[in-house]
């Protein structure tokens, strides 16, 4: 299949390369305050592989006052990660990922989820750090700039995980292959496709993970936005 690269799309992603590491969009993501109304009685470690089971025994202040009666609770701890939907705002394309998920084959889904770049955050690293290194590594884009979007609990009755969003600015000219480290066992497909490709999958009920679905929903209430941001 023959490919037709505008000039002045490769001129375009030539200055962005030049100051990809510009400064993100403000957005407070920082950690919250302690709270001072959770009173933890007992913390242990009840399971440690490849994630953590932590067991607690706390109470906490009620909304009519005074305090409820000591409960159990066990957390699932497997660290926090950051993801980011890559967006060509020139050729108006997204590259996604495909990739086996055996969560979603114990859960009933589709094993094979389309989902975006997404990556664990080690100790010390900043999660802009995260998206910027996986997006090259599971998609072969380089990310020319970043809109912070959100951050928020994966499932908080359950798991401590927090997840940043992010929009990532990157050129799709080219894009497509099998990416990944075969080291992680990854084996990753990047898939180009529309806005309109994108929003029919979302309305159709066919993104089945909750970072790729909120990214499509924000990105099309934020459409005009991102295009008047990006547009030069």
């Amino acid at each position: 299949m023959m490919r037709f690269i505008v000039p002045s799309a490769v001129a375009e992603t030539k200055s962005l390369l030049a100051k990809s590491r510009r400064t993100c969009y403000p957005l407070d993501m920082r950690e919250p305050s302690p709270p001072t109304d959770i009173d933890i009685i007992e913390k242990r470690t009840v399971f440690q592989g490849y994630f953590r089971v932590d067991a607690y025994t706390l109470r906490h202040a009620l909304f009519d006052g005074g305090w409820s009666g000591p409960m159990s609770r066990e957390v699932f701890e497997r660290g926090h990660a950051a993801a980011l939907l890559p967006y060509d705002p020139i050729l108006r394309k997204f590259v996604l990922c495909e990739q086996f998920r055996v969560g979603a084959y114990a859960g009933g889904m589709d094993p094979w989820q389309l989902e975006v770049v997404a990556g664990i955050i080690e100790e010390g690293e900043a999660p802009e750090t995260v998206v910027r290194r996986e997006t090259e590594e599971e998609v072969g884009r380089t990310v020319l700039d970043l809109w912070p979007v959100q951050r928020y609990l994966a499932s908080p009755g359950g798991t401590s995980e927090t997840i940043y969003l992010y929009l990532g600015r990157i050129s799709a000219i080219g894009a497509g292959g099998v990416f990944g480290l075969p080291g992680e066992h990854e084996n990753i497909r990047a898939t180009v496709m529309g806005e309109d490709e994108l929003k029919n999958l979302m309305d159709a009920g066919r993104l089945t993970n909750a970072a790729t679905l909120i990214m499509a929903q924000w990105f099309f209430l934020n459409r005009e936005r991102i295009r008047a941001k990006w547009k030069e």
